[in-house]
């Protein structure tokens, strides 16, 4: 993945960026009050995948991006293959920076992880989220995603799902 959006590059994840992007995360978790869960916990913890990019994103059959800003990691997006559903993938860590949103670019990014995610074949996209996040429910809901049942992750309140195939 190699893209732009306005003044923001789009680009794959490379292991120099796991510690800008693990602090990213935790920073706007902090921001929303959530807590981290564990970024070094065995897999499956909530933020494990953030330090283990090459496990739980590439070898499964997902991407893992970083946004930039003049060189600067401003937002990170992912997504990666899932047992819930069929055929189905969830996007994950789809983070900005306070400073770079309400600029289109979470819409943006959005779309980009829905077009490379048909791309590979899949049939839904599931996304977990809290409710305190409010634009991202926003951003969901006007996109087309609908509410769901079964949460899995501790700090998230709602589930979404979108169905690419009927």
């Amino acid at each position: 993945m190699h893209s732009y959006y306005k003044h923001f590059l789009i680009r794959d994840w490379q292991p120099d960026d796991r510690p800008i992007a693990a602090n990213l995360i935790a920073q706007v978790l902090a921001e929303y009050g959530l807590v981290s869960c564990g970024l070094a916990d065995q897999p499956g913890g909530a933020d494990w995948d953030v330090l283990h990019v090459e496990e739980a994103y590439w070898q499964t059959g997902g991407e893992f991006w970083v946004v930039e800003l003049q060189h600067q990691i401003v937002g990170t997006a992912g997504y990666y293959p899932i047992d819930r559903g069929e055929n189905a993938v969830e996007i994950r860590k789809m983070y900005l920076l306070p400073e770079v949103r309400r600029q289109g670019l979470g819409r943006y990014l959005l779309q980009a992880l829905e077009q490379a995610i048909i791309a590979k074949g899949f049939d839904q996209i599931w996304i977990e989220t809290a409710t305190v996040l409010k634009e991202a429910v926003q951003l969901y809901e006007h996109n087309g995603y609908q509410p769901s049942t079964g949460v899995e992750t501790a700090r998230c309140d709602r589930v979404y799902v979108k169905m690419l195939r009927e």
